[in-house]
């Protein structure tokens, strides 16, 4: 079933970002399972209902998270469709007011640009709405798709950081990018 306008917590031309539901498992669960070439060995979103209430429950009711769906705006079988998924992991307020940020396309709209316009959107509503100061991406140094919308948000590059995160069986590297308010308003 097409969402509509009405749901999305901001919009751009051709995407909106809403939240999670539990009603959108069979959706993601589908996307992502299509998806799995395109993903590994980057990430492994959830490809089962379990896994995926899981996922989507610690995104809806964790305070120190907020997750995002991106979602296919325009005419067409694609109207209202998850396109993708953005996640702000790890939220801390008070004097720091940042967040980690987490992302990734579907087959059917990657390389379209659509994670491009979702990731304005949500560097907007992190620094609206949810009052963040600084967002971070970490990636590993192969992954040009995310590099390339890291880089496409106005996010720097900061450091490297050697066997960082443990990913499909071993630590892996991974380049850190972040963004502040200041750097969104002055462009």
């Amino acid at each position: 079933m097409p969402h509509t306008a009405s749901r999305y917590l901001a919009e751009g031309p051709r995407t909106g970002i809403r939240h999670y539901t539990y009603e959108d498992g069979a959706e993601f669960i589908a996307r992502a399972r299509e998806s799995k070439d395109l993903h590994q060995p980057w990430l492994f979103p959830p490809t089962t209902d379990a896994a995926y209430a899981g996922y989507a429950g610690r995104l809806i009711e964790d305070r120190s998270k907020a997750g995002f769906l991106v979602c296919e705006k325009g005419a067409g079988e694609h109207d209202g469709a998850i396109a993708g998924f953005i996640n702000i992991n790890n939220i801390v307020e008070g004097g720091f007011q940042c967040g980690a940020l987490g992302y990734g396309a579907f087959v059917h709209a990657a390389g379209r640009g659509l994670m491009r316009e979702a990731m304005g959107l949500v560097v907007d509503h992190a620094f609206g709405p949810m009052r963040l100061h600084r967002l971070e991406i970490n990636v590993q140094p192969g992954n040009a798709a995310s590099i390339a919308v890291a880089r496409g948000a106005g996010f720097r590059l900061e450091g490297f950081s050697p066997n960082m995160i443990y990913i499909d069986g071993a630590w892996r590297d991974h380049e850190r990018w972040a963004i502040t308010a200041e750097m969104r308003t002055t462009g």
